[in-house]
């Protein structure tokens, strides 16, 4: 029989913040606006690379400089030193996605304690989530800022164990992002699919305990396998 969860770690960027608003930045320097997702992944790519050889980048530090290397050449309508800082800054002004104030709110009624465990600024969930009026629902914002390395690492996750207070294996991570969900899995947490996009989950990874489309079905799903 699995232990019961008592901490639900949220994934931030694109599991709770609306990230689309990205590339209206990207087109508002000259970029195309596809370009917003090609930098997220080469980001990602980055900082797991840096992960891989035992060192925690930063994720501003690091989505700047893929940036940078992006942008270069491109017929931009500012600098690229302008270019960065304006595409950056989109990040502190995301909201959440239409889900998630409603599901966390309902995760909080129903006794789960709540944290986070985002590769981005816990800063940036501060402001995310005050605005939503939500952050008071969550114990505790964790980055990997604090951690060895990043997710999917194994020591990202128990870094957020040891700072809830809990056994990996009490605690339960929620994330849209598949190398996510395989890499807590391996770590020993229980894990849910947030499937916004109707995909299909890549059959090389763990696959999840439980999928849900949306936050709002997650208090139930847990319900009825619980």
């Amino acid at each position: 029989m699995k232990p019961a969860i008592s901490v639900i770690a949220f994934d931030v960027n694109e599991t709770l913040s609306d990230m689309s608003p990205m590339s209206k930045r990207f087109g508002e320097v000259g970029a195309p606006a596809e370009m917003a997702k090609l930098w997220f992944a080469t980001l990602l790519r980055d900082g797991f690379a840096l992960a891989a050889s035992g060192e925690n980048g930063s994720f501003a530090a690091i989505g700047a400089d893929v940036l940078r290397g992006l942008l270069t050449g491109v017929e931009l309508k500012c600098s690229v030193d302008e270019a960065v800082d304006h595409v950056m800054g989109g990040m502190n002004g995301l909201g959440v996605h239409p889900d998630v104030t409603d599901g966390i709110k309902a995760l909080a009624a129903a006794g789960f304690r709540l944290i986070t465990l985002s590769n981005g600024s816990a800063q940036i969930a501060e402001k995310l989530f005050s605005e939503a009026g939500i952050r008071d629902a969550f114990e505790s914002l964790l980055s990997v800022e604090d951690a060895p390395v990043w997710k999917p690492a194994r020591a990202s996750y128990e870094y957020a164990s040891a700072a809830a207070g809990v056994d990996l294996a009490g605690m339960l991570l929620v994330a849209v992002h598949p190398w996510d969900i395989h890499g807590a899995a391996r770590a020993g947490l229980r894990t849910v699919w947030l499937n916004r996009t109707g995909g299909s989950y890549p059959g090389y990874f763990d696959a999840p305990e439980l999928t849900v489309t949306s936050l709002t079905e997650l208090p139930d799903a847990l319900a009825a396998a619980n």
